[in-house]
């Protein structure tokens, strides 16, 4: 192929790339619809020998001190930084999202390979004072053990490095299956992890059949944790699998994000913001700002401003510099928001902008136009399932509390928006929205120093943060008596 910065696909498994002699599927450009490479897929004895290098890289990785751990993640993160321009094509190659967000995407790897670094030189124990002289209690963390973690298309770089930073760091070893749509950029971030000094077998690295991987990965004793990030019923049912082997399981899933802007609140600037979040990645982001509840008075206001800046937003090529949001991530996407946009049409929903696939780019791409939707009945499918693309629903609403009950009418609760300049009001909506993140007057970028998880049915425990590093260790309590 001609892309040369894009790396030769393979599987790693303690240390070693593997491609020969395996099946493959096609990898998609989606701003052409062309096959950039083809991506080997692991046999089941791949995934065998993919536990085994972990579960042996384990014993050895997590005696390495912090402190050396420390200085190996610290270097990839400079070794990312170093190759950060050739990452972020990568990204924009497989993905489609413009190189701009790519090249956030990929400081934002760096940023998690650099916080968990000096986050695992603080996984502390502590002295509990006894109630028996001469007895000592010491509560410490131990890491829990090899880790299968999977990551999905929409951010394939950043969601991907959360894993892989957070084992490390907490001294576990990962096999991780990043998307078969996107793999080239692990298997790039996976070269440069081998080259910083990370033990073979402690990353290995698997593509294949979601299904077949998954089931075996949990179903292997030897894995003892699982994260994952991806949809809802997916993530039901990792559970249903890791909960019968009694493993501990991070789940990051998805949303449907409601946004409450007050009639107090400046129209322009929340619009502003508004553009670069919605439409950020495409609307292809568990976060991504979704059902609109605007107050009566400035409904009408908001509804012409954003569907105007929306019309306004050019659609192309990652690669063009002029280009603001790139393609859906393949044809399944464009037929699932036309479904969504025609059922809301068909129940009584206005289109204010969008709805279509856009003029003026390749049409063998998978554009579909920013999409604007008022008056949306609270029955429409796209009011109840996560859209996961360009596609902004704006209803009007009243009261306050009004406004409240519906953002958290869905059994879904990662995150949440509000826009007023009411301390009163911010004060409600912090104490009543029911998600795991809550936005006063900003939309959020989840730094590696914040935890990020969802309450309902949007997740189990959390990532990155001290409360992610945590949840990669067990407790362990010694009783040690001088007697």
């Amino acid at each position: 192929m001609s892309e040369r910065f894009y790396p030769n696909l393979g599987l790693l498994i303690h240390g070693e790339w593997l491609s020969s002699g395996r099946s493959t599927r096609p990898v998609y450009n989606p701003g052409h619809g062309s096959v950039i490479a083809e991506l080997p897929l692991a046999t089941a004895e791949d995934i065998d020998e993919a536990v085994h290098s972990a579960q042996r890289a384990f014993h050895s990785w997590k005696k390495v001190s912090a402190y050396e751990r420390a200085r190996i993640l610290a270097d990839v993160a400079t070794r990312i930084r170093g190759s950060e321009e050739m990452l972020a094509r990568i990204i924009t190659l497989e993905q489609g999202k413009p190189l701009g967000e790519s090249l956030s995407e990929i400081r934002s790897c760096a940023d998690n390979f650099d916080w968990m670094a000096e986050e695992g030189k603080r996984l502390y124990g502590r002295l509990v004072p006894a109630r028996v002289v001469g007895l000592t209690q010491l509560a410490t963390r131990e890491p829990v053990g090899p880790v299968a973690g999977f990551s999905p298309w929409n951010f394939p770089a950043s969601l991907a490095c959360r894993k892989v930073a957070t084992a490390l760091a907490a001294g576990c070893s990962i096999v991780l299956k990043p998307a078969e749509e996107t793999p080239g950029i692990m298997v790039a971030i996976g070269k440069i992890c081998i080259e910083a000094g990370v033990l073979p077998g402690a990353f290995n690295l698997l593509f294949g059949n979601p299904d077949e991987i998954s089931a075996q990965l949990i179903g292997d004793s030897r894995i003892k944790k699982i994260s994952f990030t991806g949809s809802v019923p997916v993530g039901k049912h990792l559970a249903n699998l890791a909960g019968a082997q009694m493993k501990k399981i991070t789940l990051e899933l998805g949303g449907h994000a409601p946004v409450i802007v007050m009639d107090d609140a400046d129209v322009n600037h929340v619009v502003d913001l508004t553009i670069a979040a919605k439409f950020r990645n495409a609307g292809q982001l568990c976060v991504c700002p979704t059902r609109f509840y605007v107050q009566s008075g400035v409904y009408e206001t908001f509804v012409d401003a954003l569907s105007r800046r929306a019309k306004s937003i050019r659609v192309g090529d990652g690669f063009d510099s002029e280009t603001q949001m790139g393609p859906l991530a393949n044809s399944r996407r464009i037929a699932a928001i036309d479904r969504l946009c025609q059922d809301a049409l068909d129940r009584g929903a206005t289109l204010q902008c969008g709805g279509q696939r856009p003029d003026g780019v390749a049409a063998s791409g998978f554009y579909w136009a920013p999409t604007v939707l008022a008056d949306v009945p609270v029955d429409a499918l796209a009011m109840n399932e996560e859209p996961f693309g360009p596609l902004a629903l704006v209803n009007p609403f009243d009261d306050i509390q009004e406004a409240i009950q519906q953002a958290n009418s869905l059994d879904v609760g990662l995150a949440s928006y509000a826009f007023t300049n009411s301390l009163r009001h911010a004060d409600l909506l912090e104490q009543s929205l029911e998600y795991g993140n809550v936005c006063i007057n900003t939309y959020f970028l989840t730094p590696p120093e914040v935890p990020f998880g969802g309450i309902k049915s949007s997740g189990l425990g959390a990532e990155m943060g001290q409360e992610g590093l945590l949840d990669h260790t067990y407790s362990k309590v010694v009783y040690r008596s001088s007697f």
